[in-house]
């Protein structure tokens, strides 16, 4: 009878450890995670050198939210677990239109990485490679063309594609900015698509 105490006290413990789990699991429920580039690091020290591991992750919720992170550790598992608790801190969110494509085309630049995307119709699909293709899947783009026309090292070419979706915008934040509504931007831009066809007429 005296031990029942302890057994108790026990699945106490285990009850707090889940319950210390469960906030963590229920809001990252959604968050799509993917390794980019894992690069293994040497570092000359005294008697030899010494080998850690790089990850590079990307994270999204599939809904116009994404970010990504650098982690160096030990061990391969460490170094992802460090980058993915860094890439959920830096997350951004992003303007979709009809939430499967960006709202306009864009490029960005960092250091000798530079790439460009496109809006694309209905059923394009994600044409784009590498460090980019993996971005756009978890910010939950369906249909875009994107290119990179730069140096090909992952680090670089996922910074610049975080500058060129940093300066997407929707009409709305627009619309906000200028003081309009969005029916006078829209209106707008449908009166310039018609008056090339009425001169050629």
């Amino acid at each position: 009878m005296a031990h029942q105490p302890q057994r108790g006290g026990g699945g106490n413990d285990r009850n707090r450890r889940d319950n210390r789990n469960a906030p963590v699991e229920g809001p990252d429920s959604d968050i799509v995670e993917k390794l980019v580039h894992i690069n293994r690091v040497a570092a000359t020290v005294k008697g030899g050198r010494r080998f850690s591991f790089a990850a590079l992750m990307v994270v999204g919720d599939g809904k116009g939210r994404v970010g990504f992170g650098h982690g160096k550790a030990r061990e391969v598992p460490e170094a992802i677990r460090k980058a993915t608790e860094e890439a959920k801190k830096t997350m951004i969110k992003v303007p979709l239109r009809e939430n499967r494509t960006l709202h306009h085309d864009g490029s960005g630049r960092w250091g000798a990485g530079k790439i460009m995307m496109r809006a694309a119709p209905p059923g394009t699909g994600v044409i784009a490679g590498g460090p980019m293709r993996a971005v756009l899947e978890t910010l939950g783009v369906q249909d875009v063309v994107g290119k990179s026309t730069g140096s090909s090292n992952p680090y670089n070419m996922i910074r610049a594609t975080f500058e060129a979706l940093k300066v997407q915008s929707s009409p709305r934040m627009v619309a906000s900015k200028r003081g309009k509504k969005v029916a006078d931007l829209m209106g707008r831009r449908n009166d310039g698509a018609s008056a090339p066809e009425a001169v050629e007429g």
